[in-house]
């Protein structure tokens, strides 16, 4: 494979992503106030749901210290880039999207992703959305894993290794952009502006610990949204749509905030490369 990229599509590239980062941070009125029907959700929960989800998340936490069940199998993934039958290994297809591969076949690839995970959200919304706020409790730490899953996915595709805690770190980071208001949202990219100079790592144990929180926050920005689909059989439409637009939000930041970071690094490669 040839590289196809030059500095300054790169760098128009580049200016696309950033107009849609500006594009982010216009928030939607009733996600300001997402908190409030939560804490109604909680008085109306019984407690053995409660315990359900907060077993869920703990779950889902150990995902950031581990990798645990939510690691996804690289291979499957990988051979896309390649044609069929190749038999080059993991590593070596890691090394071909490091520095060959066009950025526009990630894309690609990353795009398709996206998609399915995001129809396998609306079907799972739709299913729990049967039972009103008895499978809600099923929807919320199903709907984090599969947003794990995909950002995952999206990782491999821009050539980055999910198995590492440092990249775990910048896949909670794209989840959490998802959800965050105007203040967050900036916080963040500030934070990932970091694996763009290569210095995440005195850091990570910090944000290790703020997993929690994390996503607690991800959990209360469903807010409203998830209210509606506590009606049982209703719950079935809403729970589709928010699922939905929950896992499309999901997928988008992952591309664009992956993408971002690979443009950065060809970038060095070609600058290192004329030094």
């Amino acid at each position: 494979m040839k590289k196809v990229e030059s500095v300054d599509y790169l760098k128009v590239e580049l200016k696309k992503i950033e107009a849609w980062e500006k594009e982010q941070k216009d928030l939607w009125f009733l996600e300001k106030i997402g908190r409030l029907p939560f804490m109604l959700l909680d008085k109306l929960t019984p407690k053995f749901i409660q315990d359900k989800i907060g077993l869920a998340i703990d779950e889902l936490g150990s995902y950031i210290q581990t990798g645990g069940q939510y690691l996804v199998n690289e291979e499957t993934i990988l051979k896309k880039f390649v044609p069929e039958g190749s038999v080059l290994t993991a590593d070596e297809i890691r090394v071909e999207l490091h520095n060959h591969v066009p950025i526009s076949k990630m894309d690609e690839v990353a795009e398709e992703l996206g998609n399915s995970r995001t129809k396998m959200a609306t079907i799972q919304g739709a299913t729990t959305g049967i039972g009103g706020i008895f499978t809600l409790a099923v929807d919320i730490p199903v709907l984090l894993g599969l947003s794990l899953k995909v950002l995952q996915e999206i990782s491999l595709c821009y050539g980055y290794d999910p198995k590492e805690k440092s990249e775990r770190i910048f896949i909670v980071k794209c989840l959490q952009f998802t959800s965050s208001d105007i203040v967050g949202k900036k916080a963040i990219l500030e934070d990932l502006a970091s694996f763009h100079q290569g210095s995440q790592n005195n850091q990570i144990v910090s944000q290790l610990q703020g997993w929690r929180e994390v996503v607690t926050t991800y959990r209360d920005s469903f807010g409203w949204k998830k209210l509606f689909q506590m009606v049982p059989i209703a719950g079935i439409i809403f729970g589709a749509l928010i699922n939905r637009s929950s896992m499309s939000d999901v997928a988008e930041a992952g591309k664009m905030l992956y993408r971002k970071r690979r443009i950065h690094d060809r970038l060095k490669q070609m600058e290192s490369i004329r030094e």
